[in-house]
């Protein structure tokens, strides 16, 4: 028995910047045997190759409809909900959940009918926290502190086991007939690229770099998790803090002339 199909295909395995074939196909096989087939790349060193269909062992469709992107905002495109997966703690402060915590909430969400991205970073360095300061909480598998890596497709396959038996747990969530959709992903960095350019507006950081202060609003609004509507009462009151500024402005330029 496999998950609910429609839950499985609201789950997208994410890849970011693998630097082994064999380990996309790998982790093909692990998603293919837990009953999910949606998997998206971005910036792989290769792909398609010959090494990656060898090592998916049969789970061929699951590489045929991979997803290749350039960058991270384009592969969670649709999702409104990102769980990174990470072998230790970054400079990114996120909440951090267990694997089984993890299934649990991707499930809840598919139930409702949203999108959700699982991301996986890179063999060797993880995920960025650029990277990881797009998901809404990291993951951590709890492995020994004096040999903490896992190989990726071992990774995937953990979380493949454990969506799996959660599905098989008939976890499910009430829906309202009147709840706003989730903002998704694209939607969330829009935002975020409205809400810089308000600081800026505005004078906010009056010189200082804006990277760290961009991070913790980053990661206040992820846990907020808006919605739709929320979204656009936010966008209004940063176009009117924008006009109200440039009000500001345009009668201190008329005081000085």
């Amino acid at each position: 028995m496999s998950p609910d199909t429609d839950l499985a295909a609201r789950i997208r395995y994410v890849l970011v910047r693998t630097s082994h074939p064999g380990n996309i196909g790998s982790s093909a096989r692990a998603m293919r045997t837990m009953g999910f087939g949606r998997m998206a790349l971005v910036s792989p060193f290769r792909f398609p190759d010959r090494e990656a269909s060898a090592l998916a062992a049969g789970a061929d469709d699951v590489l045929e409809g991979a997803v290749v992107s350039e960058g991270l905002v384009e592969a969670l495109a649709g999702t409104s909900l990102a769980l990174g997966l990470s072998a230790r703690r970054r400079g990114v402060d996120l909440e951090e959940i267990s694997p089984r915590e993890a299934a649990r909430r991707a499930l809840v969400a598919a139930a409702r009918g949203e999108q959700v991205a699982l991301v996986f970073g890179n063999e060797r360095t993880g995920l960025e926290n650029e990277e990881l300061a797009r998901c809404h909480a990291m993951v951590r598998i709890p492995s020994v502190d004096d040999f903490s890596s896992l190989n990726l497709s071992q990774a995937v396959q953990v979380m493949a086991y454990e969506l799996r038996v959660a599905s098989l747990g008939e976890v499910a969530a009430p829906v309202r007939a009147d709840a706003e959709p989730p903002a998704d992903a694209a939607q969330m960095e829009r935002f975020y690229e409205h809400l810089a350019q308000m600081l800026d507006d505005i004078d906010f950081h009056k010189g200082r770099a804006p990277t760290t202060i961009m991070l913790r609003l980053r990661k206040l609004f992820q846990r907020a998790q808006m919605d739709e509507r929320e979204l656009r009462v936010m966008h209004g009151i940063f176009a009117d803090a924008q006009r109200m500024a440039q009000i500001a402005n345009t009668t201190l330029k008329g005081n000085k002339d």
